[in-house]
């Protein structure tokens, strides 16, 4: 024969209470919150760690790249000081030009029988050191001075009449216009 198990409720007519439904909500969707709270954690934890390696591998990064401009600095040191003495070439090569074009000019005003001991050549200015045996060749040089386009002023700063060998010693600074 079977046997029935008898139950017997004796709580059957009680209302249930704020805190026997409280507990009975904390024990069901509290614990699905307490789930999903932890869940969320442990995704945040481990996407820190992903988050770390990337930081990481960024840092390994910067400092090969780091090593590889470190290697190249020579390189780059000797590029920028190449290309600052061609400009520097460049430069000179193009006034270098203009000065010795005005010196041959200067030089081809001179009568022939001037003799230039010393000539010195500046931005400024032009000095001559000459010995000639004529006052009209002296005279003749002066005035071709005067009249060139690029000579501001000419001054006879000496000249010496040297009677024993019958010549004439001067010395001539031309300034140059800017």
């Amino acid at each position: 024969m079977e046997k029935r198990s008898i139950s017997i409720n004796l709580a059957k007519g009680r209302k249930k209470s704020f805190l026997d439904k409280f507990i009975k909500w904390a024990l069901s969707a509290g614990r699905l919150i307490v789930i999903l709270t932890e869940t969320l954690a442990l995704f945040t934890f481990l996407y820190r760690f992903s988050l770390d390696r990337q930081v990481i591998d960024s840092h390994d990064r910067i400092a090969q790249k780091q090593a590889i401009v470190k290697l190249l600095k020579n390189n780059e040191d000797k590029y920028r000081n190449l290309q600052s003495r061609i400009s520097i070439a460049s430069t000179l090569s193009g006034s270098g030009t203009a000065t010795v074009s005005f010196f041959q000019k200067t030089m081809a005003l001179a009568p022939k029988d001037i003799v230039f001991n010393n000539v010195v050549l500046s931005d400024d200015f032009i000095k001559f050191e000459a010995i000639t045996q004529s006052v009209n060749s002296l005279d003749t040089f002066i005035k071709a001075l005067k009249s060139d386009k690029k000579v501001a002023s000419v001054s006879l700063d000496r000249i010496e009449n040297k009677a024993s060998n019958a010549t004439i010693s001067v010395g001539i600074t031309a300034m140059l216009k800017k």
